[in-house]
């Protein structure tokens, strides 16, 4: 037997951050603090310059800190990428094309505004060259997408004003991360002889290059692909795929010179409008998770406590007076871009503080030699720390801009809304095949909007083709139907045949809307029994349905009136309802209410559609 030797080192850092994400999410929910601030915190106590520092002369000390942070920060980078992504998949090319003025216009005002307001300070208070304090500057001037970003999704303000313009600024910039690097480049080849015309264009080509070849690619082969993995029906190699596209797309923009963030985005751009949409979404969002809190651990474990502590009023000061030139540059840039003062305030509080992308432009800058090293050092530990106001920032700014009301403010920026939740208003039917295509026929005769979902790639395709709004995934996970947008459904239709799967959506569904309305194929009786039980407001068995269907033709056949049959098997219906329904109280209450509130529903519809009539007469 051949024994194997545990390298417990190996698994130490990955464990504590584990330990780390276990124990700093639940506290931090539990106490209505930002989850980011718990894992930058964190960073900064376990790190090398936090307890770290007794690792060497301490061995129960090394159990349980971070002192390859450097290692960390190559995988924690994924963090980015992953976030990147997935906003990629929530906007689309039409809804990137409305922001283009934000992204194009203020976003690259506050660039070059706030890069030359930073140099100009590097430059003439601190004493830095002039190119230096140009990088400096343009390294000071970016902001941190990935904690701005979470903190905008915790408060829910991603779809608000505030996060919109955020989002458009935090775009520019990380399509500018690619010639600030290229700027890098060249004032190191400047000290040596030189930077030409044929230099800058060999240089920036095969970016150009990189990404064209993304776009048209990933066109053509993205839905090809995601159809063929679908079709196997494995999930670990979907999943797989999911990686693949991620990972894949973010290392050919780093091999072109670009930012990974930046391929990661444009894959997610080149899915969100694809049917493999929100299976993607639901697959994707563990890795981003763990990712995002590895990447704010990373960056905690970067801020050097022991200089901070040796003298903490100078990299204070630094740190406020960087938000603070920040804000005062990017709120009235907002407001010149008629932004709503509210909006532009919240906005500019987020986007003060700096960002990682320092971290990336001041490290190559001091490795090229451009950058005298302690400037590039003292930068990165105000940006590190700068970045921990970010969570405070934000709570500050959201209590400070309220609008006056928030129609006034959907109002005035709704068209850079993202759509409605898909199911918003809608039947969402699941399964499309014969019976749930037949569902949609008639829901679209009655002019009722419906979305479905079916797990058979080729169902979806052929749904698809024909124009239907389908979306391939598993609906029998609550994940998913959330990203559905269950919640703003208008009923719930379930069609497929495999039972447990059937009972599993129903009881999901019912527990997050307790009144939203759920038909379901049931299998017999029993099995609608079992569904009216776990929340279902109808459950249609086939047995009973075939043999009421068979006795209603037989009768008409046999001469009883059309009316008096179709009557009769009305009543044998609700005969059948009664019996297969719970009987206990709380059931018939509830199913009372259900029946109380699609009738004002239907009273509703009346009531609005003889309004459209008058309103059709009185013009």
């Amino acid at each position: 037997m051949v024994e194997q030797t545990l390298h417990f080192e190996s698994y130490r850092e990955a464990l504590v951050f584990l330990a780390t994400a276990g124990v700093v999410v639940p506290l931090f929910h539990r106490l209505r603090i930002s989850p980011v601030l718990g894992f930058l915190l964190a960073g900064a106590a376990l790190g090398p310059h936090g307890l770290g520092r007794f690792a060497q002369n301490h061995a129960v000390a090394s159990l349980f800190t971070i002192t390859d942070v450097e290692g960390v920060s190559q995988l924690a980078e994924f963090g980015l990428v992953f976030l990147l992504f997935m906003i990629g998949l929530e906007l689309s090319w039409e809804r990137l094309a409305r922001l283009r003025r934000l992204v194009f216009g203020l976003g690259f005002a506050q660039v070059a505004v706030s890069t030359t307001m930073l140099a100009a300070v590097g430059h003439y208070w601190f004493g830095v060259d002039p190119a230096p304090s140009i990088l400096m500057g343009a390294a000071l001037a970016m902001s941190s997408t990935a904690v701005v970003m979470p903190v905008l999704s915790e408060a829910r303000r991603v779809n608000k004003a505030p996060g919109r313009v955020a989002f458009s600024v935090l775009l520019l910039q990380d399509l500018m991360v690619a010639p600030a690097l290229f700027f890098v480049s060249v004032l190191a080849r400047a000290k040596t002889g030189g930077f030409g015309a044929l230099e800058a264009v060999t240089a920036f080509l095969p970016a150009f290059v990189a990404l064209g070849a993304l776009i048209v690619f990933g066109r053509l082969l993205l839905r090809p692909l995601f159809r063929l993995v679908a079709s196997v029906q494995l999930t670990e190699l979907f999943m797989a795929a999911c990686l693949l596209v991620v990972i894949g797309e973010a290392l050919v923009t780093a091999a072109a010179g670009l930012s990974m963030g930046l391929g990661a985005f444009i894959a997610g751009l080149l899915l969100a409008e694809t049917e493999f949409r929100r299976e993607i979404e639901v697959t994707i969002e563990p890795f981003k998770g763990l990712l995002l809190g590895l990447f704010f651990v990373s960056v905690g474990a970067g801020l050097d406590i022991g200089a901070l502590a040796a003298d903490p009023g100078p990299i204070v000061l630094h740190a406020l007076g960087l938000i603070f030139v920040k804000a005062a540059i990017i709120f009235p840039l907002a407001l010149l871009f008629d932004i709503d003062w509210r909006a532009a305030a919240e906005a500019a509080l987020l986007l003060a503080p700096g960002g990682e992308f320092a971290f990336a432009l001041l490290t190559s800058a001091m490795i090229a030699g451009v950058l005298p090293g302690h400037f590039g050092a003292d930068a990165m530990v105000v940006v590190t720390l700068s970045i921990f106001f970010i969570p405070l920032l934000g709570r500050l700014g959201a209590r400070l801009a309220r609008p006056a009301g928030p129609e006034d403010e959907d109002a005035q920026y709704a068209h850079l809304a993202p759509g409605n939740p898909i199911a918003e208003g809608r039947v969402v039917i699941v399964g499309f095949g014969r019976i749930g295509s037949l569902v949609g026929e008639m829901l679209e005769r009655h002019n009722v909007p419906f979305v479905a979902v079916e797990n058979l790639v080729s169902l979806v395709s052929e749904g698809r083709e024909k124009g239907v709004e389908i979306y391939w995934g598993n609906a029998a996970r609550r994940d998913f139907l959330l990203k559905c947008g269950i919640e703003q459904a208008r009923a719930l239709v379930v069609t497929i045949e495999n039972a447990p799967a059937v009972e599993e959506i129903v009881r999901i569904a019912h527990e997050i809307r307790d009144d939203l309305v759920i038909v379901a194929r049931a299998r017999d009786a029993r099995h609608a029994t079992t569904l009216y039980r776990l929340g279902a407001s109808d459950a249609i068995p086939e047995t009973i349905e075939a043999s009421l269907q068979l006795a209603e033709t037989v009768l008409v056949d046999v001469g009883v009136p059309m009316g008096y049959v179709i009557a009769s098997i009305h009543e044998k219906r609700d005969e059948f309802r009664k019996i297969l329904q719970p009987t206990g109280e709380e059931a018939r209450a509830r199913q009372v209410e259900r029946r109380k509130e699609i009738k004002r529903e239907q009273a509703r519809r009346r009531i609005s559609g003889r309004s459209a009539e008058e309103a059709g007469e009185e013009a």
